[in-house]
């Protein structure tokens, strides 16, 4: 039985191999599961720490840059403003999104499977399927706030007060805890039986799913409807809200008579609006190709694509096209080398 090898606690490759194998058959008992495997990406050693050590720079660039722009918004007074407030915000779900997953997936690319408890792993899919929420609906909300500031400049003062951006975001970490908190609970009640071996980067829905205690035409059937419960509210109805707001903010743009007013506008709405482009076309890539079969590693590959570099696009985009950021970065440099000058380091 593949429960009976004890490739869970880092032995030889081959070993890790025949487990994921028998695991993959009918030879598996159906005892229940108190700690899973994780495969991480089946492939030779080197590839193995050439993709550990690319994952490690982006992870640690993205950590780097988010911090930048939550630390230029916290600095600079000029930069207090309901915009660079909700950008904060999502560099800061931008850094618990990656770190949900990051670390974890750089042990598992060094061993040979990275054994977790039932408890780790369902906490970690809690906090992934969490996070992935609060960015489509900070996204949403970024996207009202352009369309006030744009469409409606003589009330955006009055509507976008500091109390209303803090429910607006408020409002978006709790629709999304209960959400989160409700998969969480559908899937830790039902249980896990047979093999412990998990054929993915990190905890998700679906290769936990597959390892329910529960019937299987029930659990297909709960875990169908959670995904189109998932897609309507986090995916299809937040991307037809910022399109609609952005056809609108379209109009209002080629309204304006300034050539200066028209190109500035575009820059502020411009910088978003490519986050959302990949943001969502990462995001579709990684539920639409299947997690299981030939196309399985391309599901990975999706997978790392959205929890590690999206959140080092977001600060890198809004940078290179916002101005008042690249001010802000270098008043900031500026007083970083002159503090140094006058320590007489």
């Amino acid at each position: 039985l593949c429960r009976k090898i004890p490739c869970m606690y880092g032995c030889h490759r081959t070993l890790h191999f025949l487990c994921f194998t028998m695991n993959t058959t009918s030879s598996c008992n159906h005892s229940k599961i108190t700690e899973f495997l994780l495969v991480g990406f089946s492939a030779p050693r080197p590839l193995r720490v050439l993709l550990f050590s690319i994952c490690l720079v982006i992870y640690i660039m993205a950590l780097g840059a988010n911090l930048m722009i939550i630390a230029l918004y916290l600095g600079s007074h000029h930069l207090r403003s309901p915009m660079y407030f909700f950008l904060s915000n999502l560099s800061a779900n931008d850094i618990l999104l990656s770190t949900t997953v990051g670390p974890n997936l750089l042990y598992t690319l060094l061993k040979d499977g990275n054994p977790m408890s039932v408890s780790a792993c369902v906490t970690q899919f809690f906090a992934y399927s969490f996070f992935t929420g609060v960015e489509c609906l900070l996204l949403t909300v970024m996207a009202y706030d352009r369309y006030l500031a744009i469409c409606k400049p003589l009330h955006y003062v009055t509507i976008m007060t500091n109390k209303h951006c803090l429910h607006l975001v408020i409002w978006s970490w709790l629709e999304i805890l209960i959400f989160s908190f409700s998969g969480t609970i559908m899937i830790l009640h039902s249980g896990f039986c047979g093999c412990n071996t998990l054929d993915y980067v990190y905890c998700d829905f679906s290769p936990l799913a597959k390892l329910s205690c529960a019937d299987v035409f029930v659990m297909d059937t709960m875990a169908t409807i959670l995904l189109m419960i998932a897609t309507l509210l986090l995916c299809l109805s937040p991307l037809l809200f910022i399109t609609t707001t952005y056809v609108s903010i379209s109009l209002s743009i080629f309204r304006i008579s300034s050539k200066t007013g028209r190109q500035k506008a575009f820059s502020t709405c411009g910088s978003h609006l490519t986050v959302v482009c990949i943001y969502y076309g990462i995001l579709s890539s990684k539920y639409t190709v299947p997690s299981t079969g030939q196309l399985v590693d391309v599901n990975k590959l999706s997978s790392l694509l959205y929890t590690l570099v999206t959140p080092l696009f977001n600060p890198i985009i809004y940078s290179l096209r916002n101005q008042e950021i690249q001010k802000a970065l270098i008043k900031l440099v500026l007083k970083i080398q002159d503090g140094t000058k006058r320590t007489g380091l």
